[in-house]
């Protein structure tokens, strides 16, 4: 049990040691670097916006790369037979759109004749 405890606290103690002085050097960093920092923000700092912008637009560009490939996968296996993810609410959203153009057509069939017969009376009372 002692020899545990001897071992444990040599261990603990080198590597508290270790962390104080890796923060001590860390500092040190920060006190030489601030000024350097400082003096060249007029150019780190737009240099550090186009970089971001750059490396957005590369992500950007690239995720949309992905998803239209992801997209014209999903045609191609939607178009030659295969089922892909969704493919039934792509059906029912075809049938539901078809059945409403359907009553569009109809109504407006019905309307036109409608304004048709009005149209006819109208012309008649005039005589």
């Amino acid at each position: 049990f002692t020899i545990k405890f001897i071992t444990a606290v040599t261990i603990g103690i080198s590597l508290l040691l270790l962390a104080g002085l890796i923060f001590t050097g860390t500092v040190i960093g920060l006190i030489v670097a601030t000024p350097l920092l400082v003096i060249f923000s007029p150019i780190l700092v737009p240099a550090a916006f186009v970089l971001f912008l750059v490396t957005s637009g590369f992500l950007f560009s690239g995720s949309y790369g992905v998803a239209a490939i992801v997209v014209l996968s999903w045609i191609y296996n939607y178009v030659s037979g295969n089922q892909p993810a969704g493919f039934d609410t792509l059906d029912y959203a075809k049938g539901y759109l078809t059945d409403m153009a359907r009553d569009v057509k109809e109504r407006a069939k019905d309307y036109g004749s409608y304004a048709h017969g009005k149209i006819q009376e109208a012309t008649q009372e005039a005589y």
